[in-house]
């Protein structure tokens, strides 16, 4: 089983990224689906979560508005579009899967993580 984020980068204040997260061994139309992101020297933290069939979103509020998760499940796979990025915005997103329900992700850890991949925003 084998979660693998993509998609990060180097980008200035204001503009746009878009991570995809690609499962193998993994049908993750079973699984409620979510961003986390851990910036140095802070605990992982929640960004966002979507349910089974992509029915509901869930965002953390200091992503609201300008983060949109999606997902394919005909393709297996999650994607977070991230808009108008802040320096804030830094860290390593891992994608993670969850049998449980997105409006509580992470709530009780989760059950497969991906690696992670870099944002870096500038300023």
């Amino acid at each position: 089983v084998q979660l693998q984020a993509s998609g990060g980068g180097l980008v200035q204040a204001g503009g746009s990224l878009r991570l995809s997260c690609a499962a193998s061994g993994l049908t993750l139309s079973w699984y409620a689906l979510g961003w986390f992101r851990q910036a140095p020297g802070k605990e992982r933290e929640f960004v966002a979560a979507i349910s089974r069939i992509g029915g509901s979103t869930y965002y953390a509020d200091s992503v609201k508005g300008r983060f949109t998760i999606s997902r394919d499940n005909a393709k297996n796979t999650v994607s977070l579009q991230m808009n108008s990025l802040k320096p804030e915005d830094t860290a390593v997103y891992y994608c993670a899967a969850d049998g449980g329900s997105a409006a509580t992700m992470g709530a009780n850890g989760v059950d497969y993580w991906g690696k992670g991949t870099q944002v870096t925003v500038s300023s």
